[in-house]
C-alpha cells in the first residue's frame, strides 16, 4: 500500500551554482551528497545534471516520507544508489531509516529524469 508520494524538480544551474560556489559549495557538497554518489556524479559526463537529479530525488523521498529536512530526516540518510545496469534506488540510513520504518515504509520506489536544465524525481513510499 502506498504511505507516501512526493515529487520534486531542481535546477541543474542553481544546483551548479551551489556546487561550485567559492567558500561553500564543498560544505554544500558534503552536507547533501553521500561519498558514493559524489563519486557516481564525479564520474559522469553530465555531473551536475547526475548532482540535480539526486538532490530532487532527496526532496521527493522528504515528501514522500511527509517531512523536509529535520531531526527525523537528513539530506545523507538519504542516499541515491545505482547497483551495476541497474535502475537508480534509495537506501535510507540513520535517523532517516529509523523514522520510515516508525511510519511502516518498507520500500521507497523511484523514479529520476533530466534534461541540460532541469531534473525531477519522483518517489513512492510503499509499506
Amino acid at each position: 500500500m502506498i504511505v507516501g508520494i512526493g515529487v520534486d524538480l531542481a535546477e541543474v544551474d542553481r544546483i551548479r551554482d551551489a556546487l561550485e560556489r567559492a567558500g561553500t559549495g564543498e560544505r554544500f557538497k558534503q552536507r547533501v551528497f553521500t561519498a558514493g554518489e559524489q563519486a557516481y556524479c564525479e564520474r559522469r559526463r553530465g555531473r551536475y545534471e547526475s548532482y540535480a537529479a539526486r538532490f530532487a530525488a532527496k526532496e521527493a523521498v522528504m515528501k514522500a516520507l511527509g517531512r523536509g529536512w529535520s531531526r527525523e530526516v537528513g539530506w545523507t540518510d538519504i542516499e541515491v544508489v545505482r547497483e551495476r545496469g541497474g535502475r537508480p534506488t534509495i537506501r535510507l540510513h540513520g535517523r532517516t531509516a529509523a523514522y520510515a520504518a516508525r511510519l511502516g515504509i518498507r520500500r521507497i520506489a523511484l523514479a529520476l529524469t533530466h534534461t541540460a536544465d532541469t531534473a525531477m524525481a519522483q518517489a513512492i513510499a510503499e509499506d
